[in-house]
């Protein structure tokens, strides 16, 4: 099974539909919510990032709410 991760915010539309994706695919993801979680929003800077959503996917990042690239690295083509 994937380890996905997927940082987000309370305000940000995209991070709520790539969520609601992942539901419908029922795929299991842990949430860190960048505006009350101050970890997650350093971890999310020292990769380079200031904007959600990012997505952690086995490892590799996915900038935005990709639909193809989310695919393609859960095998859900």
């Amino acid at each position: 099974m994937a380890k996905v991760t997927i940082y987000t915010s309370n305000t940000c539309p995209y991070c709520v539909s790539a969520k609601n994706y992942l539901k419908e695919k029922g795929i299991e993801y842990e949430e860190k919510n960048v505006q009350t979680d101050k970890e997650a929003r350093k971890e999310l800077m020292a990769m380079g990032h200031t904007g959600v959503p990012i997505l952690i996917i086995n490892g590799e990042q996915v900038v935005g709410f990709d639909k193809e690239r989310i695919d393609s690295l859960l095998g859900l083509q």
